[in-house]
C-alpha cells in the first residue's frame, strides 16, 4: 500500500518536477497568418508543438527588435509546405530553455507574413509592458507593410548609373561636313517581354534556361507546380545566392494550380546574369539560368550549368526568411534547430 501510494504521488509530480508540459500551438490555422494561440507561458523544460496547417509557413526566432529577422543562432523550422486536405499535419517541437523566464520571440518567414502580424511569443510581458505581445505584433506589422502574400508578379529594377553621351553628328553644308549637336534620327526600340517557365512539367528546369535580352527588355518567371525560387547568383558560385541580388523567395504552386505566379525582371544593361534555384539539391541537379551569357567564351551557359553540378558544389539558402535585401527581394530560411526537435523529418522533400 506504501509502495502505491508513493508511486502514485511521484507519478502526480513529474509534470511539473521535470517541466513535461505539452503546449499545442497551430502554425497558419484556416488559412489565417496567425499562431493560435499567439503566445503562451511556459516553464524550462516544457515543449511547444507546433501543428502545420496547410499553405506554407515556418516558425523563426527572432528578437523582440527587429521582429522580422532571424536571431542568430536561433531557432528555425525552416518552411513546411502543407497540402490542402493533408489529415495528419506535420508537427514540430521547441523545448523551452532554462533562460530564467526571458521573453522568447518568433515569426514566420513566408512573404509578407510577419508584416501581417504572423509573430508568436513564449513568456511576453503583461500587456501595459512596452515590450508586450501586442507591442511586438505592432512593431512586426510597422516595420514589414502589409503587402499581399506571394503577389502575382514582382518587379526588380536595378538602378543604372547616369551615363552621359553628347548629342553631336555631321551634316553636309556647301560641299563640306559640318559638327551639329542635333542628334542623328533614332527609331524607338520596343522593350521585348521573355517568359521563363520555372519547373514546367515537374522537371528541375528552368524553360528555356538561356536567354539573350535587350536594354529596357522584361524578364518574367512564371512559376509552376510544387516549390521553387528564382535567385541570382554569380557564375564561379552557382549556388549560392550574390550579396544584394534578387530573390523571388520560395513560390508553392498546387499541382492542380491555374494561375501561376509570377516574378518579373527589368534589364537594365547587358551584362550576364546569373541565377539558380534555392529548392534542396536543385541547383546540384542543373536547375540554373543565364541571361545574356557570352557563348562564345569559356564562362557560358553550359559551363555555368556544369559548375552547379560539381559533387563539391554546395547550396545554401540565405536565412532571413523574409527580411529583404537591399533591393526589396525576399529571403528563404535554412534549417537550424539548436533548442527544438525535428518530427516527421523530410515532409518537405515530397514538395521538391
Amino acid at each position: 500500500m506504501f509502495s502505491s501510494i508513493a508511486a502514485l504521488s511521484i507519478a502526480m509530480l513529474a509534470p511539473s518536477v521535470y517541466g513535461t508540459t505539452i503546449l499545442d500551438v497551430n502554425v497558419g490555422p484556416n488559412g489565417l497568418f496567425v499562431y493560435e494561440p499567439p503566445f503562451v507561458h511556459a516553464s524550462p523544460g516544457d515543449i511547444v508543438r507546433f501543428h502545420f496547417h496547410p499553405k506554407n509557413h515556418t516558425v523563426t526566432q527572432s528578437a523582440f527588435d527587429p521582429p522580422c529577422v532571424p536571431l542568430q543562432d536561433g531557432f528555425k523550422t525552416g518552411f513546411i509546405p502543407v497540402a490542402p486536405g493533408t489529415n495528419l499535419l506535420p508537427v514540430q517541437e521547441f523545448h523551452v530553455p532554462d533562460n530564467h523566464g526571458a521573453p522568447l520571440w518568433f515569426y514566420c518567414g513566408q512573404t509578407a507574413h510577419c508584416g501581417q502580424g504572423m509573430v508568436f511569443a513564449i513568456n511576453p510581458p503583461a500587456e501595459h509592458d512596452p515590450q508586450s505581445f501586442q507591442a511586438h505584433k505592432d512593431l512586426a506589422i510597422a516595420r514589414n507593410g502589409t503587402a499581399a502574400v506571394a503577389p502575382p508578379a514582382t518587379t526588380y529594377t536595378p538602378v543604372p548609373e547616369p551615363h552621359w553621351t553628347p548629342p553631336t553628328t555631321t551634316v553636309p553644308y556647301g560641299g563640306g561636313m559640318y559638327a551639329s549637336h542635333e542628334p542623328a534620327a533614332t527609331h524607338a526600340v520596343t522593350p521585348q517581354e521573355h517568359r521563363i517557365l520555372v519547373g514546367a512539367d515537374g522537371k528541375l528546369a528552368y524553360s528555356p534556361a538561356n536567354i539573350t535580352a535587350a536594354v529596357g527588355d522584361t524578364v518574367v518567371f512564371e512559376f509552376r507546380p510544387k516549390n521553387h525560387t528564382v535567385t541570382q547568383s554569380s557564375f564561379s558560385n552557382p549556388c549560392v545566392p550574390l550579396e544584394h541580388g534578387f530573390k523571388s523567395g520560395f513560390q508553392p504552386v498546387a499541382a492542380d494550380a491555374t494561375d501561376f505566379p509570377t516574378f518579373r525582371l527589368k534589364i537594365n544593361d547587358t551584362a550576364p546574369i546569373w541565377g539558380y534555384c534555392g529548392q534542396v539539391n536543385h541547383c546540384q541537379s542543373g536547375m540554373v539560368f543565364s541571361i545574356n551569357a557570352v557563348e562564345s567564351g569559356p564562362n557560358n551557359f553550359a559551363a555555368f550549368q556544369q559548375l552547379a553540378m560539381r559533387p563539391s558544389t554546395s547550396s545554401r539558402q540565405t536565412a532571413g526568411d523574409n527580411g529583404s535585401n537591399s533591393a526589396g527581394m525576399v529571403v528563404s530560411p535554412s534549417v537550424s534547430v539548436p533548442f527544438g526537435t525535428f518530427l516527421l523529418a523530410g515532409l518537405a522533400a515530397a514538395f521538391l
